[in-house]
């Protein structure tokens, strides 16, 4: 798991500390001691590994600017008596080149390139802020990687379930793959949710293009708010249906809202949340319906009040779980 927030010391003190770092590891000797000391410094938060990595991706970038105008850019002025400084302002300078190379001027703050593996645990959820803006909240058990290239925005949801809250840029698609499915948007707002069998995609607002991963000529359809679809494992989307977003998303205020919901639904979904999974003990017992609301974090409320409810009982198996049994 990432701690997303804001570094105590300050995002201008963390880009500074950063670049001095950059210069440092530019020397042709490095000794063990100033490795240590980065090393320590880039594991304090995990902004200063952003930071680095803002620098590291303009410098790799250089490589696409032409070398005469790169040269030009980093001409050092020789008024210089340490090889630090001047090493420094040719590093200066060559990021430098690299922005004005590739019109990065308005985006410093929006690195073309950037990597990031965020995860929870039982019962947790999280909000992550990328570097362009966007917003991924993390439910319960639940693992994304986050992949940003010059023209494209991307992110896998490798376990779990994630609301994605995407800020428009026409010019770089934001791409969502989990299991077989595949979500591109340019900004919206929508759940991606992976489970054994299928991937669940579902709209809250704007639109989004769901298609098979790694299926070629994989149709695709339009999603809209209100509505929502699975991907199957083999790559198969199937037809669009309506959906209530509010209560297939209501996980994020720590709710588990239940419409008409099957005892399998019910049992599944709460299984989220605990660290032994809900069975139930047959098909007479699975197709019961139910209609509550519990919260995410006291799953034994919810078993404890389905006997009341319906002619149900719930047992605890000799490995620690729980089954819903006929009453």
């Amino acid at each position: 798991m990432m701690d997303t927030r804001d570094c105590a010391c300050g995002p201008t003190a963390v880009r500074d500390e950063a670049a001095r770092w950059f210069v440092v590891l530019q020397e042709p000797v490095v000794d063990v001691l100033e490795r240590q000391q980065f090393a320590a410094w880039l594991a304090e938060h995990p902004q200063h590994h952003y930071e680095f990595q803002v620098l590291e991706g303009m410098w790799s970038a250089a490589d696409l600017l032409p070398a005469a105008r790169l040269q030009a850019l980093c001409d050092v002025p020789p008024a210089r008596s340490t090889r630090r400084p001047i090493l420094r302002y040719a590093v200066a300078a060559s990021v430098l080149a690299v922005a004005l190379g590739l019109g990065w001027f308005t985006t410093m703050d929006q690195p073309a390139t950037y990597t990031g593996e965020f995860s929870t645990a039982l019962g947790e959820r999280q909000q992550v802020a990328l570097p362009d803006g966007s917003t991924i909240d993390l439910n319960s058990r639940s693992r994304i990687q986050v992949h940003f290239a010059q023209h494209r925005r991307a992110v896998e949801l490798t376990e779990g379930e994630a609301m994605f809250s995407v800020e428009h840029d026409a010019d770089r698609p934001f791409v969502v793959e989990s299991g077989s499915g595949r979500v591109t948007v340019t900004g919206t707002r929508f759940d991606v949710r992976r489970d054994a069998g299928e991937t669940r995609v579902v709209v809250e607002q704007g639109t989004v293009k769901v298609q098979g991963r790694d299926v070629a000529d994989s149709p695709s359809i339009d999603l809209v708010a209100g509505m929502g679809t699975r991907v199957d494992l083999q790559g198969k989307v199937a037809a669009a249906y309506a959906v209530d977003a509010a209560q297939l998303t209501a996980w994020r205020s720590g709710k588990l809202v239940f419409n008409n919901a099957s005892l399998s639904e019910v049992a599944a979904e709460a299984s989220r949340y605990r660290d032994k999974p809900i069975t139930v003990a047959n098909d007479k017992v699975a197709n019961l319906r139910l209609t509550s609301v519990f919260k995410s974090d006291n799953t034994d409320a919810l078993l404890k009040a389905l006997p009341s409810i319906l002619p149900v009982a719930v047992r605890t198996l000799d490995d620690g779980s729980q089954e819903i049994i006929s009453k």
